[in-house]
């Protein structure tokens, strides 16, 4: 029986305020048999556990989209910690995540003290039998692994003349030529539309080299050689089930990083609220009640406020 390697992708975070960009893929098997379920939205059970993660998940609770990072990781190392988690979904490693960070507010951004997994046992075991149910279909999902680009990163891409867009893009680019290359064959990776755009070629980093499938609002794909088919598409995570697992996985690792920011300042300003980091009023009376706190750890602007192109 045979089978094709297929990608979802989506990002999470690409129009806050504050915190991190994460992009995630979801690798899947499937064989002929099987691969129509990844064009189809979840039904039933499933639905109620796996679509677009603004629908399914907040800021304020995340186990849901922390349970399928956990059954997504894809070691058999033990997962202690969000922690130890998040290190084992990124595609970088943790040097390489810290490397721009000033020692002295580097605890802003990674100090994880006191954080501790939400998601119960009833919530992995559910996962793991969906994701049973789609092996026994035809479908064997084998990992999720993403994109984690702080703010520093964002604002020095600014600098570059690289907007959000591009910095998505590239990361997208990033995840699905290193499932190609995991899997030593070329892919199917359906991506979330990355800012609505119907032609991608000219924005395109390492895919540079193309061929144009179909451009359009709903829909754009390429053809990457070496890589395969990747196509954008309009409300991905409502219609593709590995595109919905990259969405609440990324969700539950941006939730994560924007958390440790709130802890860092609340433990300076204990009557700040939590804040999403997304344009809207506690964020705003976040900056604001932040800013001595800021000033007097010279924590810089470039690693705590987004800048856009512009």
């Amino acid at each position: 029986m045979s089978a094709r390697t297929y990608v979802g992708v989506d990002e999470n975070g690409l129009g806050p305020r504050l915190g991190p960009l994460i992009v995630t893929a979801v690798t899947a098997r499937a064989t002929d048999e099987g691969a129509p379920f990844l064009t189809k939205k979840p039904r039933g059970a499933l639905a109620s556990r796996l679509g677009d993660s603004k629908r399914l998940v907040s800021f304020d609770d995340s186990a849901l989209g922390e349970a399928w990072a956990r059954s997504l990781a894809g070691t058999e190392e033990p997962l202690l910690s969000p922690r130890h988690l998040l290190g084992a979904l990124s595609l970088d490693p943790d040097e390489t995540l810290r490397a721009l960070c000033p020692s002295h507010h580097e605890r802003q951004c990674w100090g994880d003290r006191d954080e501790a997994f939400v998601a119960d046992a009833a919530a992995v075991r559910a996962i793991g039998a969906d994701l049973a149910k789609l092996a026994s279909r035809g479908v064997q999902v084998i990992r999720a692994r993403l994109v984690v680009v702080c703010a520093k990163r964002l604002n020095d891409a600014v600098d570059k003349g690289l907007s959000r867009f591009d910095v998505d893009l590239h990361a997208m680019e990033r995840l699905v030529a290193d499932a190609a290359k995991q899997a030593n064959e070329e892919v199917v990776a359906t991506c979330g539309k990355v800012g609505g755009f119907d032609r991608y070629g000219d924005a395109f980093g390492r895919f540079a080299l193309h061929t144009p499938i179909v451009e359009g609002r709903a829909r754009s794909e390429y053809r990457v050689p070496g890589v395969g088919t990747v196509a954008f598409v309009r409300d991905a995570e409502e219609r593709n089930p590995l595109v919905a697992m990259a969405s609440l996985v990324g969700k539950w690792a941006r939730d994560l990083l924007m958390r440790r920011i709130v802890r860092h300042h609340q433990a300076r300003v204990p009557d700040v609220s939590d804040a999403s980091g997304y344009h809207d009023p506690v964020t705003t009376r976040f900056i604001d009640a932040t800013a001595l706190v800021r000033k007097r750890e010279k924590i810089a602007d470039e690693c705590f406020l987004r800048r856009a192109l512009g």
